[in-house]
C-alpha cells in the first residue's frame, strides 16, 4: 500500500540503454518534508534515476508514484527542477528571466519574493552573462521554486562554487526544508549530503547497495576505520577509490 507519509515511491525502477542496464530494479521512499541524498560514482545510474523520477524520461519498467497516486498532468506544475547545466539568455536580466519562467506556471511566487529568498537584490537588474558563477547558480535555484513546488529537485547545485558560494547556497537550501519543502539532492560533495541530508541512499551499478541517515551510516562504517569518521570515508568504503570516468 502507498505510504501516507511519502511524497515519491518508487517500485522496481529498471531502465537500460542500447542493451546495458543503467538502472537495476532500484526501490526508494521519500518522505515529505524531507532532504533526501542521492549518492553514486560517474555511471552508478544516479542521473537516469533522477530523470526518470522528474518525469523527464520513461522508466523500461517499475513504478513511481507522486502523493501516492500515479503522475498526472498536475505533477509538472508542482515539482522544481535545477538542471546542472541550463542555457539562460545573455540579453536578459536576472529580474526579465525569473519574470520569463514565471509566465509558464498557471500559479508562481512573486518575482520579488524569490530575489530576496535567493539573495538576487544586487543583481537583479544584471545580465545573465555577466553574473558570477555562485550568483548564476542561485538564480537557477530561484527558478526552481517560482512555482512554490512541494517537491525540489536539486543537480549538484553547488558544483564548480568556492567555499563562500557554496555556503549561501547550503544556507537556501536548509531555509527551503525549514519551511516543509521535499528535496531530493544528487552531489559529488560528501560534506553537502552530511550537512543537508536526512536520508542518503548510495547507488552503484544501478543498484542501491546502502541507505540511512549520515548519522547511522558513519556510525555503521566508519567504527573500526582509522580515517575521519564522515561521509566520504562511508562513500570510498562502499564503493571503491577507483577513479570511475
Amino acid at each position: 500500500m502507498p505510504g501516507k507519509s511519502n511524497i515519491i515511491e518508487v517500485r522496481n525502477l529498471k531502465k537500460k540503454y542500447n542493451g546495458n542496464t543503467a538502472v537495476d530494479g532500484i526501490s526508494l521512499n521519500i518522505a515529505h518534508g524531507s532532504c533526501f541524498g542521492l549518492l553514486g560514482p560517474n555511471g552508478a545510474g544516479k542521473t537516469t534515476t533522477v530523470e526518470m523520477m522528474e518525469n523527464i524520461i520513461p522508466q523500461d519498467s517499475g513504478q513511481i508514484l507522486y502523493k501516492g497516486r500515479a503522475r498526472d498532468k498536475a505533477f509538472n506544475q508542482e515539482v522544481g527542477i535545477q538542471f546542472q547545466h541550463t542555457e539562460l539568455l545573455a540579453f536578459l536580466t536576472v529580474e526579465e528571466t525569473l519574470k520569463t519562467f514565471a509566465a509558464f506556471y498557471d500559479k508562481h511566487l512573486s518575482v520579488e519574493d524569490i530575489i530576496a529568498l535567493t539573495l538576487l537584490e544586487n543583481i537583479k537588474k544584471s545580465l545573465n552573462d555577466k553574473i558570477s558563477g555562485g550568483q548564476r547558480q542561485r538564480l537557477l535555484l530561484g527558478l526552481a521554486l517560482l512555482n512554490d513546488p512541494d517537491l525540489v529537485f536539486l543537480d549538484e547545485p553547488s558544483t564548480g562554487l568556492d567555499p563562500q558560494a557554496r555556503k549561501h547556497i547550503w544556507e537556501i537550501i536548509k531555509n527551503m526544508n525549514k519551511k516543509g519543502k521535499t528535496i531530493i539532492l544528487t552531489t559529488h560533495y560528501m560534506e553537502e549530503a552530511q550537512s543537508l541530508c536526512d536520508t542518503i541512499a548510495i547507488m552503484d551499478q544501478g543498484r542501491i547497495i546502502e541507505q540511512g541517515s549520515p548519522e547511522n551510516l558513519i556510525d555503521k562504517h566508519c567504527k573500526d576505520m582509522d580515517s575521519p569518521k564522515n561521509m566520504e570515508s562511508v562513500f570510498l568504503k562502499l564503493t571503491g577509490k577507483r577513479l570511475r570516468e
